[in-house]
């Protein structure tokens, strides 16, 4: 069987994965790039007299387009914390704009809108960030177990269950975004994503044939020929033949599908394909734990075992400092094992933003400790920056206010600068130590020990998704904004701690900043010795 040779090229293989563009730190980007640009550039010309819009007039294909994008942003926080609308920007700023552009209809004005397309282009999202977009709700749709249907709905549901996120402003998804997230799964052989996806592409652009969007790059023909070349390649014979069947009705005369069908006839023929079961989810074999992980995730607000509540309390902690005797910690114990507390209200609003706006233009794609060298991976799907206590004096002051609570020796080189972590659209890091599981890791090269504590700080919160979830441990903690979690990843006698198996869930809707804080344990010799104990 011959797979499609129309529709789209092959795109890319995106190492972004999140909502953020390339430059920046987060959507709120493409968001002033659509208002700058498109509200007070391109869209003028579009709009004789640069009056109220009139779709009336002979520019009523880029007219209307404006009235999508600029209806997109009524609210403009929606437009970024949903992940169907930010999937859906990122799409229209990337290819749907050039498409109107660059038609046939955009007769007027040609050179003024093509010189506008060009003056913006390297601010506008590029393939790997559509592609990053689509594999996200990918990622949202398997560990939220949500439906392709429901999606493309604008519903986050999981069935027999309450909806997890119920956005103020419905959106939906169209044949072609359901395309387009069923392609990029198709590039790269994955037809257990490809067939739900374009499944409901195929509904879709049933529902509304004959009524073809300019901005559009597939059509239902598109979706019905790549559909059925993974129900072969996923074995379901007797479905391709049907779906090539169907596509011959609009397309007769294509002999690529035309020899598909005769090849398919023969193969039922000979038994093969007859019948077969539903294509299965592909299984991760990095990832071990992953039924755990999401099932943590999926737990609402992290609620914790009831035989757990007996044993955890709340408290003002100063821990001797006299630092924290006017202004005491708030802390939550969270789990006894592994030692896990939350301190609300850590730092303020105020300190929060300083931190964010100081590591927003330093941002880049995180990297992982991979044997002996760091890398990008699929794994982790965030940005982050790494800033020094001398970057200010905020910086500084939360160092300060870490040493007092931990009563740790934070100086270099016996803790790590403050990492400042972006997780956009879909955002996340799948189950994995914070401290290292082999004398070859790069964290050794600080020459300060392995990582003996870990303190995470909430810079924001999330409408939905982005708990931490520790795995072994079978519990989970929400996003908690302006709250610092911390705890131990060393046993007092210096080995790991097992139970410290922890994970970023995908954010579902919102934009999530945290900061961390790496100690190591060289420097905590005598502030946190080994106990008599050598199990402990």
């Amino acid at each position: 069987s011959l797979p499609p040779g129309g529709g789209h090229g092959p795109l890319t293989r995106g190492d972004l994965g999140t909502a953020s563009p390339r430059h920046g730190p987060s959507p709120h980007t493409h968001q002033g790039c659509v208002k700058q640009h498109f509200s007070s550039g391109l869209a003028k010309e579009w709009i004789p007299g640069q009056r109220a819009l009139n779709c009336t007039v002979i520019h009523w294909v880029p007219c209307r387009f404006y009235e999508k994008v600029q209806a997109l942003h009524q609210d403009p926080k929606a437009s970024v914390d949903n992940p169907l609308l930010a999937f859906s920007l990122i799409k229209r700023l990337h290819s749907d704009w050039p498409n109107i552009i660059y038609s046939d209809e955009a007769t007027r004005n040609t050179q003024a809108l093509h010189a506008g397309l060009r003056e913006v282009e390297q601010e506008l999202p590029g393939a790997e960030d559509l592609e990053g977009a689509a594999r996200a709700l990918m990622r949202l749709q398997d560990v939220y177990a949500l439906s392709v249907q429901g999606l493309a709905r604008g519903v986050f549901q999981r069935a027999g269950h309450p909806p997890l996120y119920s956005p103020g402003r419905l959106a939906s998804l169209s044949g072609d975004d359901c395309f387009h997230v069923g392609k990029v799964a198709y590039d790269t052989g994955d037809y257990y994503h490809s067939i739900a996806w374009l499944e409901e592409a195929v509904s879709l652009f049933r529902l509304s044939y004959g009524s073809w969007n300019l901005e559009d790059r597939s059509s239902l023909e598109d979706a019905l020929d790549h559909l059925a070349f993974s129900y072969f390649m996923a074995g379901n014979i007797s479905h391709a033949l049907s779906l090539s069947i169907e596509f011959l009705r609009y397309d007769p005369s294509n002999q690529r599908v035309s020899s598909n069908v005769a090849k398919y006839k023969k193969l039922l023929e000979m038994g093969t394909g007859a019948s077969t079961g539903p294509v299965q989810r592909p299984n991760s074999t990095r990832l071990q734990s992953r039924d755990a992980y999401e099932e943590l995730c999926q737990r609402p607000r992290g609620q914790p075992a009831p035989e757990r509540l007996l044993h955890l309390s709340c408290s003002y902690e100063t821990n001797s400092s006299p630092y924290l005797l006017l202004q005491p910690a708030k802390k939550e114990m969270v789990q006894i094992q592994p030692y896990v507390a939350l301190y609300h209200d850590f730092i303020t609003d105020a300190e929060a933003e300083t931190i964010k706006g100081l590591a927003g233009p330093w941002l880049q794609r995180s990297v992982v400790a991979s044997g002996e060298k760091q890398q990008k991976a699929e794994y982790r799907i965030s940005k982050s920056a790494w800033l020094k206590d001398t970057a200010d004096p905020v910086v500084e002051a939360l160092d300060r206010r870490m040493a007092a609570l931990t009563g740790l020796d934070l100086r270099p080189p016996y803790a790590e600068y403050l990492q400042v972590v972006n997780y956009g659209l879909g955002g996340h890091y799948e189950p994995h130590f914070d401290h290292a599981t082999s004398m070859k890791s790069p964290l050794y090269r600080m020459k300060s020990g392995n990582r003996i504590a870990t303190i995470m700080i909430y810079l924001s919160a999330v409408e939905a998704g982005g708990s931490t979830a520790f795995i072994y441990a079978n519990f989970s903690v929400p996003v908690v904004k302006n709250a610092a979690l911390f705890w131990w990843n060393l046993r007092r006698n210096g080995n790991g701690d097992g139970d410290t198996l922890h994970a970023g869930c995908p954010v579902l809707a919102g934009d999530k900043w945290v900061a961390n804080k790496w100690i190591h344990e060289h420097g905590q010799e005598f502030r946190r010795p080994c106990s008599a104990d050598p199990q402990d």
